[in-house]
């Protein structure tokens, strides 16, 4: 009988790739995660794990036991959202991993209409940039997600994962209010390829989005300055210091002196934004009050 606590620890070695970064992603030692994975060898008669460079690697045999473990994960999932119906009433904690920009435009108000609509359920917020949210989610470390599309983000049918669609907006050029387009009504993206950029860090979705819409504008960012806090991105570009693409909820309310904002005009930059919950949490009763406020907090923004 295979144990299905097994099971995720599998799963967290195959999405981390290594024995010490799955680990700390459960809360446990590295020689108690080696010592649950050979069980499963034990327990399946087939070794599900090989060394490759200075992580491992699932054999063919790990690839198969992978595919149904995320079936049994789900079904689990499913079970104890059937169980906590079934004993009646939303009543507990649901934490959400959000970036600033979400919590501030959709969480926030998704909060303050559970606390009208369903006072017992409490909701941790932990903020997160977008590419963190999934992984922690994927982990157990939250029950919901607020994350962006970006490349290599998991795909709409990654069986992991349940997904909601809430908004997309669009990226807006900040440019120093000097700058030659200033006076454009529409900003073409490859007008600006011979300036400096202010950027957020690799591996934030919005660099993802900006690298994306550049180089579909034909053109390799010149980077200068970073930062993933978009306050001080408009702040450099007010100092003269370069120009950058922000999403437009990120500008709201912001201070923009030195600044110019315009749409931009050619290859969309777009931010897509959605809920992901583990596959089989969906219904659960306390998860899915929390899904459809986002939703509901995230019906005004802009779509598309």
């Amino acid at each position: 009988m295979i144990d299905p606590r097994r099971l995720r620890i599998l799963r967290a070695v195959a999405d981390h790739r290594t024995v010490t970064a799955a680990a700390a992603a459960l809360y446990l030692t590295p020689s108690a995660v080696s010592q649950q994975l050979a069980a499963l060898e034990q327990e399946t008669g087939h070794a599900l794990l090989t060394r490759s460079g200075r992580g491992v690697r699932l054999t063919a045999a790990g690839e198969i036991l992978l595919t149904h473990a995320h079936e049994v994960l789900a079904q689990l999932e499913r079970a104890e959202a059937e169980l906590a119906a079934y004993a009646g009433g939303a009543a507990g904690e649901v934490t959400v991993a959000a970036f600033a920009t979400g919590i501030a435009e959709v969480l926030a108000p998704a909060v303050a209409h559970l606390a009208a609509s369903d006072p017992g359920i409490r909701v941790r917020v932990r903020d997160s940039e977008g590419d963190e949210s999934l992984p922690l989610l994927l982990d157990g470390q939250a029950d919901v997600a607020l994350a962006v599309e970006y490349r290599g983000a998991p795909t709409e049918d990654d069986p992991r994962l349940s997904r909601v669609p809430l908004y997309a907006e669009p990226f807006d050029a900040v440019l120093p209010e000097g700058h030659p387009l200033r006076h454009e009504i529409e900003v073409p993206l490859a007008g600006l390829s011979d300036s400096d950029w202010i950027s957020p860090y690799p591996g934030n979705p919005c660099h993802e989005v900006m690298r994306l819409a550049c180089e579909l504008a034909g053109f390799e960012p010149r980077l200068v300055h970073s930062s993933d806090d978009f306050r001080a991105v408009v702040a450099l570009a007010g100092a003269g210091a370069g120009v950058a693409l922000v999403p437009r909820s990120a500008l709201r309310g912001m201070e923009l002196k030195g600044t110019v904002v315009r749409p931009v005009s050619g290859p969309p930059a777009t931010r897509r934004v959605f809920a992901a919950v583990r596959r089989g949490a969906e219904h659960h009763p306390l998860i899915r009050p929390v899904l459809d406020a986002l939703t509901e907090s995230a019906s005004g923004l802009t779509t598309g």
